[in-house]
């Protein structure tokens, strides 16, 4: 039988045929993406409240120092910096994984210089030698199959993206919760140095009662019992701020000397909260975009590992000028050249291909429930924000009443007895002190709070309450 070249095409393109068939895709097609069933609104916000949300948070609280602390961990906390250098690595990865759908394209070049000798009797011999070589092969991608390994790669850019985002929302948010911290620790120093201050002049009237009329010992043991833990309960305090001084400083990339100071209150939480909808949500939020570009870059790989089951085309090109003069180095008269192409398909390899095929079909499965999973986890993280901010806020009405009613029975008490009153006695003094400081601490505590779960609800939403993610 004569070859030529048109029996080798119809030959290749047999043997195409009967590797498609006999191979042919029977692995199920993955899902590049998954839904979630999202409610119409928070249940937990109040009628009319729907708005949307995104970044610039932090101006909610009119906090210029927060805002300028917000700004200095930004710039130099480590952490950070960590994950902007894997996201820079994870773009040129991307880039890297383009260069497939690309001719690969090498050159080379020798010289060789040889002597014999050929005895006593008969002259040396000499030899020279160059060659020039390119080379070139390229796959071409009949099936998409290294199109779908760029798009997982340009997902996992996507992702790497996306937790770059997420690290600057949580590092915001960590260093507003150091930062409250601190102002509520110093306002418990401040409380601590008060009643101090209360307890020792409790005492003095003690003491002066005892010297005087010689009666109330037990008073004036209270009362030194009293300085004695205010004084410890002071130190406390005083540890407590140092260790939030502390932990604000780390996230700020300072060294942590505890030296920085609070120099205001804790602010009043004045606006309500207009809740945004849950698709927004879906939309937005760092963990989530991470979490949906798994399911496409899943996708991705599991289509790619399915189509290596298919014949792979091969495009070869090769050309050179083999000489033994150098004169003749870049000479085209000398120049030697092939193109070719093959195609492989794999008969048998123990099922290898298909079980790779099947186990990344199973991440896919795998990366969907990971992701519907994570929008129910977001999801009761804003509505449990949602209802503690109704609640506290709720709650810190009483509070304020119960501190001035405190208050005013601390002060009623304490006149009472260092006036000598019938009936007013050291232990009625100590209760009203008691009631007063733990209202009064607890209000402390109950604005913090207020505050820290105002943060934890923008870092549910992934933002603010009003810009929506800008279109890619």
């Amino acid at each position: 039988m004569q070859w030529n070249s048109g029996t080798s095409l119809r030959w290749g393109a047999a043997l195409l045929a009967l590797a498609f068939t006999g191979c042919g895709l029977d692995l199920a097609a993955p899902a590049d993406s998954a839904t979630v069933r999202t409610p119409a609104s928070w249940q937990a916000a109040g009628k009319g409240q729907h708005g949307r949300i995104s970044e610039g948070w932090v101006g909610e609280f009119s906090d210029r120092r927060l805002e300028r602390l917000v700004d200095e961990a930004l710039a130099y906390n480590r952490d950070l910096k960590a994950t902007a250098a894997r996201m820079r690595a994870a773009r040129y990865d991307e880039l890297a994984g383009r260069s497939r759908l690309l001719p690969n394209l090498d050159a080379g070049g020798g010289a060789g210089f040889s002597l014999s000798e050929n005895g006593p009797l008969l002259p040396s011999s000499e030899s020279e030698s160059y060659n020039l070589t390119l080379s070139a092969a390229w796959e071409v991608d009949l099936w998409g199959r290294l199109r779908d390994l760029t798009a997982a790669e340009a997902a996992n850019t996507t992702a790497a993206e996306a937790l770059y985002r997420g690290a600057r929302l949580s590092l915001a948010a960590n260093t507003a919760k150091a930062w409250y911290n601190l102002l509520a620790a110093d306002a418990q120093v401040e409380l601590a140095e008060f009643t101090l201050k209360s307890f020792r002049s409790n005492l003095r009237i003690s003491e002066r009662n005892y010297v005087g009329t010689g009666e109330g010992v037990l008073d004036v043991q209270f009362g030194r019992t009293n300085v004695a833990a205010a004084e410890r309960a002071l130190q406390s305090s005083r540890l407590a701020r140092n260790n939030a001084s502390r932990a604000l400083e780390t996230l700020l990339g300072r060294y942590p000397t505890a030296a920085l100071e609070g120099d205001s209150e804790l602010p009043e939480l004045r606006r309500g909260v207009p809740s945004g909808l849950p698709a927004g949500l879906l939309e937005r939020r760092p963990d989530l975009a991470i979490a949906r570009a798994d399911v496409y870059a899943s996708a991705k790989r599991a289509d790619a590992a399915r189509k290596s089951l298919l014949p792979s085309l091969v495009l070869t090109g090769s050309g050179g000028t083999p000489v033994s003069r150098f004169a003749n180095f870049l000479d085209p008269d000398w120049l030697v050249a092939s193109v070719g192409a093959s195609v492989a398909q794999n008969l048998f390899d123990g099922g290898q291909r298909a079980n790779l095929g099947r186990a990344a079909l199973e991440r896919n499965d795998a990366a969907i429930h990971d992701y519907s999973e994570a929008a129910l986890q977001a999801f009761r993280e804003v509505e449990n924000a949602l209802d503690a901010d109704r609640s506290l806020g709720e709650q810190e009405a009483f509070l304020l009443t119960e501190v001035k009613q405190a208050g005013l029975a601390e002060k009623q008490a304490v006149s009472d007895y260092s006036e000598g009153i019938e009936g007013a006695d050291i232990l009625s003094v100590l209760e009203a002190q008691r009631r007063a400081t733990n209202a009064r601490g607890n209000l402390i505590n109950l604005r913090n709070n207020r505050l820290q779960n105002r943060i934890d609800l923008h870092l549910a939403l992934g933002g603010d309450f009003r810009t929506p993610e800008p279109s890619k």
